[in-house]
C-alpha cells in the first residue's frame, strides 16, 4: 500500500467520524463520537507527519505544501483543546465543532487535490511503499495508545 493510499483510510475515517459528529444526539453519543474523531485525529496527524511531511520536506518542491499542512494540523489540535475544555451543552461547543468539521474537510480535500498530486511528482515509487508502510504501522501503533488512554 502506498502512502497515499494509506492516508485515504484515515481520510475517509475522518469524514464519517466528522459526519456523525454533526448528527450526534443526545450529548452522550456526540460526546462518544467526539472522543472516536479525537484520536483518529491524534493518531492520523502525527503518523502523517512523521511518514509524509517530514520526508517531503527533504525536497524543495514538498517544503511549503508540508509547513502548511503541519500547521493545519496545529490549528485542528488547538480546536480539538477548546472542544475538551468548553461544556458540550453550549452554544459554544457546537460552533467551534462546526468549524473543526469544516477545516478536517478542507484540510483533507487540499491533501488529496493538490498535496497528494505534488507528492507524487517528488517521491519515487519505493518511497512512497515505504513511507504507506511506515505510516501504517506507526498510524496503528498510535492508535492502540490512544485507546488505552
Amino acid at each position: 500500500m502506498t502512502i497515499f493510499q494509506a492516508l485515504l483510510v484515515s481520510h475517509e475515517t475522518q469524514r464519517e467520524l466528522s459526519a456523525r459528529l454533526q448528527e450526534s444526539q443526545p450529548i452522550e453519543e456526540r460526546q462518544r463520537v467526539f472522543e472516536e474523531l479525537k484520536r483518529e485525529l491524534a493518531a492520523h496527524e502525527t503518523a502523517e507527519e512523521r511518514f509524509f511531511y517530514v520526508p517531503l520536506m527533504q525536497y524543495d518542491e514538498g517544503m511549503d505544501l508540508s509547513r502548511h499542512a503541519i500547521a493545519e494540523h496545529h490549528e485542528m489540535d488547538e480546536m480539538v483543546e477548546t472542544l475538551e475544555k468548553t461544556d458540550p451543552h453550549a452554544a459554544e461547543w457546537q460552533e467551534c465543532m462546526r468549524k473543526l468539521v469544516h477545516k478536517i474537510e478542507h484540510h483533507l480535500k487540499e491533501e488529496e487535490d493538490k498535496f497528494f498530486p505534488q507528492a507524487g511528482e517528488v517521491l519515487s515509487e519505493e518511497e512512497k511503499q515505504q513511507l504507506g508502510t511506515g505510516y501504517l504501522a506507526e498510524f496503528e501503533q498510535l492508535r492502540a495508545k490512544e485507546e488505552a488512554l
